[in-house]
């Protein structure tokens, strides 16, 4: 059965979290994240924020997106069939600095050990889970703006975690529809890299829970939406969703556009909800110059007509 080779490494990931103050705050003030954009849902006609968080320039495999879904009264379940915890990468050197600076925030890291990296394991205000993974090597550029020393601060995503009710499934989609290696187990865990060139930034953990009920997936606060890869471009795009399609996966949607770049999900086996993104050439210029990133909310282009309206109606926000 043909393999595919094309998924390359983490675009972004993106969150149904609480108010939006609080998940800004959380990001760049004890996090020390670049605010890249912030913008609109681009589904659906309610107005919710959408912020863009990561290093200098917004580079995939370093962002974090969020929905604040407070303000529409909307509640997630977290359960089994969702990504449960995002893993970001920090230097090894750092864990004993970022266990005092989010304790000084009112965080309680707790200090684990799996599949041999330490790493600190605590949770975003809204629930969801978080751990800063001490790396030796990733050579991906933080942002700094002071609040975390350069030599310190998140150089991306390092992995997520999915939690399922049984393994086989996962681990056929996983080796024959979005190319993963199977590289270890741990415990409940079972570590796969992606293709390009492995390491943090490319990891899928699934952690074995069957007795979990299952979780939610319409957008709604304190649950994880879905894990954004990356893909070179539209033409290998369409290539991954028509062999997704061919192996039986017809839960994947058609190309959407959400401005930045452009989308293709697929439902995996799990439950959890996977995305093939590729970024505009622009990529977050294409509305903004670079020393104006993140400063002032764009309205996304179907919403355009009401964008009064829905700058009066969102929380303000504070940076």
């Amino acid at each position: 059965m043909e393999l595919n080779p094309h998924i390359l490494r983490h675009h972004d990931i993106t969150l149904n979290v609480g108010g939006a103050q609080e998940d800004y705050d959380f990001h760049t003030k004890v996090l020390g994240l670049k605010s890249i954009k912030k913008t609109g849902l681009y589904d659906g006609h309610d107005p919710i924020y959408h912020f863009y968080y990561g290093n200098d320039t917004g580079e995939e495999s370093t962002l974090v997106t969020c929905f604040p879904m407070r303000q529409s009264g909307r509640k997630g379940r977290p359960g089994s069939g969702q990504i449960k915890t995002l893993a970001l990468s920090v230097p090894v050197s750092s864990l004993a600095f970022w266990a005092k600076h989010l304790e000084s925030h009112g965080f309680k890291p707790q200090f684990q050990e799996r599949f041999g990296e330490q790493l600190l394991h605590f949770a975003h205000p809204c629930g969801i889970c978080y751990e800063l993974v001490g790396i030796a090597d990733d050579d991906r550029t933080p942002y700094s703006n002071g609040v975390i020393p350069s030599e310190f601060g998140i150089r991306g995503t390092h992995g997520i975690t999915v939690s399922v009710r049984d393994l086989e499934n996962s681990a056929e989609f996983m080796h024959y529809g979005w190319s993963g290696k199977l590289r270890d187990n741990d415990g409940a865990f079972t570590r796969y890299y992606e293709v390009g060139n492995g390491g943090s930034g490319t990891i899928i953990d699934f952690q074995h829970e069957p007795d979990l009920p299952q979780g939610s997936w319409a957008y709604g606060e304190g649950t994880v939406h879905h894990c954004a890869f990356e893909v070179t471009d539209l033409e290998i795009q369409k290539s991954v969703k028509l062999h997704l399609e061919g192996l039986g996966y017809t839960d994947v949607s058609d190309r959407k556009d959400r401005g930045y770049f452009d989308s293709v999900y697929v439902r995996t086996p799990s439950g959890a909800l996977f995305e093939a993104a590729v970024s505009k050439p622009e990529g977050f210029l294409v509305d903004e110059a670079f020393e104006d990133l993140g400063k002032t909310i764009q309205i996304p282009p179907q919403l355009g007509a009401r964008a009064q309206e829905i700058a009066a109606y969102l929380e303000p926000l504070k940076y």
